[in-house]
């Protein structure tokens, strides 16, 4: 009885590894194929603009379960005040040593407001030791909307949401935009 359940698994396991191998060769596409079409071939993509990076102050934060968006905390997030960075926008961090690269702006704070960038650390004490300091941004993508974030738009639309930007309160230890990142 064992054998014979044995050799029915054995056998639906070759009948299903075959029909999935097939599948993938129907449903992927050979790229270098796609590229070399001649449909393809005369489609030009302009080379995108250098966005300018600004200067926002970072802190860092190590608490929470949730971020506002929903999302689970992990590395690669950051809060900002939504009306200067609304959910979802991508930003490129720069000036700020091992924790430079792109984050996704998933969670807000009551206490990050205008050019302030709060980035999540797993460990509370490199959280301490991150301390606040001033670094520069780069924009990638301004919110959820990927049309809204060709270069000349997301300049337009920052210094608009800028602009409207309305203090909610003054901050206990005031640091400038215009110090020098920390080595």
């Amino acid at each position: 009885m064992l054998a014979i359940s044995f050799r029915e698994q054995i056998v639906t396991a070759v009948v299903t590894t075959v029909l999935v191998v097939l599948v993938a060769d129907i449903t992927l596409v050979d790229l270098p194929t796609v590229a070399e079409s001649p449909a393809l071939s005369n489609v030009s993509t302009p080379l995108p603009e250098p966005r300018t990076p600004l200067r926002f102050i970072a802190t860092a934060y190590c608490k929470g379960q949730t971020t506002r968006s929903g999302v689970r905390v992990r590395s690669g997030i950051a809060a900002s005040d939504p009306s200067i960075l609304p959910l979802g926008s991508i930003i490129r961090v720069s000036a700020s040593g091992d924790y430079d690269g792109l984050y996704t702006i998933l969670d807000t704070g009551p206490a990050i407001q205008g050019r302030m960038i709060d980035i999540y650390i797993w460990s509370c004490y490199e959280a301490l030791d991150f301390g606040r300091r001033p670094l520069d941004v780069t924009i990638v993508r301004l919110g959820w909307n990927p049309t809204d974030s060709e270069p000349g738009r997301i300049n337009e639309e920052f210094q608009r949401r800028e602009k409207e930007w309305q203090p909610k309160h003054l901050f206990s230890r005031p640091l400038t935009l215009n110090d020098a990142p920390p080595r």
